[in-house]
């Protein structure tokens, strides 16, 4: 089908806080993170800036462009802000507000796929699709689960951005939803 998701596509993110107001995922500022490249937040929109709110979504386990993505399936994913905004990666705690939620890391970009073991790697699980055949779709709700240290948490977007032009802020957190769909992201062909 033609909505299949595919090594190589370029994808924005859309968060399901608040009835799907929850922004679209971002780059934005440079990250003070040991290691880190930008900030990431949401943005009202996913062209804050040019490729600001672009990822190109890659396979971590060796499979080629143009082949579909499976729900389950270990994923990287690239920012496209000035051709290469790093990719998406768990660096550093989370803020202690954060943490009274559930919350583990702080989230930003990298200039390595894996900037430690894990850090840049996602499991993206769809919540279903039609035809109900484990492909991943365009439109999906999907959960997006690091595998830093085996158990790097959800990404969710959790209190309002520190960063200025920023909307809500990201980390990961312990639990897949733990409040009006925070860790649900739905898929847009960019």
């Amino acid at each position: 089908m033609a909505n299949e998701l595919k090594y190589g596509d370029q994808i924005h993110l859309q968060n399901g806080y608040n009835g799907w107001q929850g922004g679209y995922l971002d780059t934005i500022g440079h990250s003070s993170a040991s290691g880190g490249k930008y900030n990431v937040a949401t943005a009202d929109t996913p062209t804050r800036g040019k490729g600001t709110g672009t990822w190109e979504i890659l396979s971590a386990s060796g499979k080629a462009s143009g082949q579909p993505v499976l729900s389950g399936d270990l994923i990287h994913l690239r920012n496209l802000y000035g051709g290469d905004g790093g990719y998406l990666d768990t660096n550093g705690h989370a803020s202690d507000v954060q943490k009274t939620a559930g919350a583990k890391y702080d989230v930003s970009t990298s200039q390595a796929k894996d900037r430690a073991t894990g850090t840049g790697r996602w499991r993206i699980f769809a919540q279903t699709s039609a035809p109900a055949d484990q492909n991943v779709r365009i439109g999906d709700v999907v959960h997006v689960w690091n595998t830093y240290g085996d158990n790097g948490g959800f990404l969710e977007t959790n209190n309002q951005s520190p960063v200025q032009g920023g909307k809500l802020d990201l980390c990961t957190n312990a639990y897949f939803n733990r409040s009006s769909n925070v860790a649900d992201w739905k898929i847009h062909k960019a």
